[in-house]
């Protein structure tokens, strides 16, 4: 359950929900000599603002939705070495606080990952309110670094130098189109 934090300023008021055509929330991490990157589809969020000046954002993605460039590998990360489908087919996110300060948005809240839930900061930007289609809408661009392993997500396999082949940082990028509900 998220708890409501005073309003940001940039942030429209009422109820908007994904668009998730447009939506899309993507991870990357080093890999012996580049990086590894991978998104998964479809994204579901809600942000809600009222005019009393509460905001929450919560989301989700579900973990058989993973798309990487090889199909063997898609597997390998639905396995319980990375975010283990069968018992956690979910990852979750529940803000427990909003701020901005312009354009710039910064959420905190509880990341529910591979049945693991840790306090994480995203920090980004907000789009303009337009229309499109006749509704209103408006996006929200945001990161996030964090350790996989604190998720339980230990995989590795040594180099034939003794260096790690799998970083344990990952970046989470979501960019969120939302409209009006």
């Amino acid at each position: 359950m998220s708890t409501a934090v005073d309003a940001p300023t940039a942030l429209p008021t009422g109820t908007w929900v994904i668009d998730p055509v447009h939506s899309q929330v993507s991870f990357a991490v080093d890999y012996h000599v580049g990086t590894f990157r991978g998104s998964f589809s479809p994204v579901t969020a809600k942000l809600e603002t009222t005019d009393d000046g509460q905001t929450t954002l919560t989301g989700s993605v579900p973990v058989s939705g993973v798309a990487v460039q090889n199909d063997q590998l898609a597997g390998h990360l639905q396995s319980p070495d990375f975010f283990d489908a069968e018992r956690a087919p979910e990852v979750a996110f529940t803000s427990t606080s909003v701020s901005t300060n312009g354009d710039a948005i910064e959420v905190t809240g509880d990341l529910t990952l591979k049945g693991t839930t840790l306090p994480i900061t995203v920090t980004g930007t907000v789009g303009p309110q337009k229309e499109y289609m006749e509704k209103p809408y408006f996006g929200l661009k945001l990161e996030a670094k964090l350790d996989r392993t604190a998720y339980g997500m230990n995989w590795q396999n040594p180099l034939p130098n003794g260096e790690p082949a799998l970083a344990n940082e990952v970046t989470v990028t979501a960019e969120l189109f939302f409209t009006q509900a």
